[in-house]
């Protein structure tokens, strides 16, 4: 009902726009000398002028779909938008578009000076549109930096680790990998992730896709990244990125591609443990958290010499050799270690290998 009544209505501007034109071209015209409009009969006018009403009025009438999708991408836009701007930039834009739009009043004032019709006029609304746009982007950068100087807290209408932390740092993009991992609740919980937490739409097609697979290992995961994606929604209050619509991302099929490009419109980093994205992400000169490089940096020092008390579970890959593992999980590959097999032994660790999928320590029996 209010699409229909929005048409009606955007005809009739189109009507009255219409007239407006037709005036126009016939002021235009007498003003050049011509007698073209003054030669025609009164009723010859009166068409002409019907001719132009019906004309834009029909223009006008079926631009309305047209107003409408870009209506509902620019309404999504600006909600985005919103959702990343902090209440201070908010209120100096707003300060710089009231500036803007008094500076575009006094400028108006002098195009009274223009004897031309319809110039002075068209001339204001260009000025108030420039001054204003200009205003409202120089309040919010100016506002941002002038409360960056007061040291003020800025908060997040997004949620994520960063509940208390600055909105300016850069958006995280998680990936479908991490989301099905799970220890990315664990780092949000910590509040090192800072920034505005980002979820693709796509990432979310894709867990529903994994989780109705008729693989039951690939099932168990999806609904695993369900489980974790619902409860990142519910403790941090992060909202699904709407990315439907957006041509640019749905002509690509890849979703770690989908992903770094949207990474790079964003200006964001991609929190991932994909080790093949890491790596292309690299190339496409997207910054990336890896879940798994944090997890080995924060791993326990262990330095050659180091004694150690080991219980050694099975054979190793070589002769002779035999492998046991930390609570973090490294592996340590002890020679020489295979009559040791099931019991606890003393080692002295020998080197330590650190590899992109991890650590990896050599060990040799204490004798």
């Amino acid at each position: 009902m209010l699409n229909k009544i929005f048409r009606g209505v955007l005809t009739l501007v189109g009507g009255v726009v219409g007239y407006a034109l037709f005036m126009l071209t016939r002021f235009l015209v007498e003003r050049s000398g011509s007698t073209f409009f003054d030669d025609m009969t009164q009723g010859k006018l009166a068409l002409c002028m019907i001719v132009y009403v019906l004309i834009f009025a029909f223009i006008f009438f079926m631009i309305v779909p047209l107003i409408n999708r870009q209506g509902k991408k620019m309404a999504k836009g600006i909600e985005s938008d919103l959702q990343n701007t902090s209440s201070g930039e908010v209120v100096m834009g707003t300060v710089g578009l009231l500036i803007g739009l008094v500076l575009a009043y006094l400028l108006s004032n002098l195009y009274g000076l223009i004897r031309v019709p319809y110039v002075p006029v068209i001339l204001s609304i260009i000025t108030y549109a420039i001054l204003a746009y200009i205003g409202a982007i120089i309040g919010k950068r100016q506002g941002l930096a002038f409360i960056t100087s007061l040291n003020l807290p800025r908060t997040s209408r997004q949620g994520g680790g960063e509940r208390k932390g600055k909105q300016s740092a850069t958006p995280k993009i998680l990936d479908t990998s991490v989301i099905i991992d799970g220890r990315i609740l664990d780092i949000m919980e910590t509040g090192f992730l800072e920034g505005p937490i980002v979820i693709p739409e796509f990432v979310l097609v894709e867990l529903r896709h994994i989780s109705d697979s008729s693989d039951s290992l690939k099932r168990n995961r999806g609904r695993r990244g369900l489980d974790v994606l619902n409860k990142i929604r519910d403790d941090y209050g992060v909202e699904i990125y709407d990315t439907n619509g957006d041509k640019s991302l749905e002509e690509i099929p890849e979703v770690d591609v989908k992903l770094l490009k949207l990474a790079q419109r964003m200006d964001g980093k991609v929190v991932t443990n994909d080790y093949n994205l890491n790596k292309v992400a690299g190339i496409k000169g997207v910054e990336v958290l890896n879940i798994n490089e944090l997890a080995n940096a924060l791993k326990p020092v262990v330095l050659p010499g180091e004694k150690m008390n080991l219980f050694l579970v099975k054979e190793g890959k070589n002769s002779g050799q035999a492998l046991a593992y930390l609570d973090d999980g490294t592996m340590i590959v002890v020679e020489e270690g295979r009559k040791y097999i099931g019991k606890n032994a003393d080692v002295i660790v020998t080197s330590v290998l650190q590899t992109s999928a991890g650590r990896m320590i050599f060990a040799k029996p204490a004798r």
